[in-house]
């Protein structure tokens, strides 16, 4: 009790009131607060392997870095250093607006090494990015495709969940609406009043879980894609067991895809290695 007693809990607004701000070389503001177990020399690789293209959307965003984020309340607080108890209390991250920025505080501590912290900030920098840009169409389509040609598996739990509502309800047609549909093929194969399978195909899908999916699954394939920029990893690192992963030629092509879009900057390289049959 008396190693709590003696760490002090800062607001996040002090923090980041107090904090300077560093700008990488993409542009990309971040700041590192306190006992972090980090340098800013192994720090800034990560944050430089955020594309420019993908930076220069972000430019009300910053990203501090912090021993640990505690959100229990509405004002986020902030551990100078870590201990048993508040590690218990903290997540990872936690977004406070202030002065008109995006300040994310991310906890540090309570990533076990480079890989949990570099993916951890990444998955914020996707969904941040999908925030203020949206999602390419050119990768939605391409997301879609895959869906409905029912490649297993997915690259995150919100993005298995999304998929398997916006297709759930063609999955879960009665025989009769089946039926009908193909009658309606029929009518449409002779001449008869057109009804084509885009249109039918259109109204079974979820549209919003539809949406959801293309956001989750973009933002997974940016961080996917920004980690790969920053170091080596075994596909099945990501692995969780609440879904299956996405097969890993899909996640390849995905991938492929998202490099086209945002280039490496220099002195990063993106490769895809296939050293296991998953």
């Amino acid at each position: 009790m008396a190693e709590v007693a003696q760490m002090e809990l800062l607001p996040a607004s002090l923090v980041a009131q107090q904090t300077p701000v560093r700008q990488s070389e993409n542009r990309l503001s971040y700041a590192i607060f306190a006992d972090t177990h980090i340098t800013a020399e192994e720090l800034e690789p990560i944050v430089q392997a955020v594309p420019n293209a993908v930076a220069a959307a972000l430019t009300r965003h910053a990203y501090y870095f912090v021993p640990l984020t505690i959100g229990e309340t509405d004002e986020t607080m902030v551990a100078p250093g870590y201990t048993i108890d508040l590690g218990d209390r903290a997540m990872c991250h936690r977004n406070v607006q202030f002065d008109g920025a995006d300040c994310i505080f991310i906890s540090t501590r309570l990533m076990q090494d480079r890989f949990a912290l570099a993916f951890e900030f990444f998955i914020n920098v996707g969904h941040h990015f999908v925030e203020a840009a949206g999602v390419p169409q050119s990768f939605c389509d391409l997301a879609w495709s895959q869906a409905v040609a029912d490649v297993r598996g997915e690259t995150s739990q919100d993005s298995y969940e999304n998929r398997r509502r916006a297709l759930d309800r063609s999955r879960n047609e009665s025989p009769g609406a089946r039926m009908a549909e193909r009658t309606f093929s029929r009518l449409d194969s002779r001449g008869d009043q057109p009804i084509t399978s885009r249109g039918v195909e259109k109204g079974r899908i979820d549209e919003k879980a539809k949406s959801s999916f293309f956001e989750s699954a973009f933002s997974d394939a940016l961080a996917i894609y920004m980690l790969s920029l920053t170091l080596d990893f075994n596909y099945t690192d990501l692995r969780e067991r609440e879904y299956p992963l996405l097969a890993a030629p899909a996640l390849a092509e995905r991938l492929r895809h998202v490099a086209a879009l945002f280039p490496p900057n220099p002195g990063y390289d993106f490769q895809i290695s296939y050293r296991h049959k998953f």
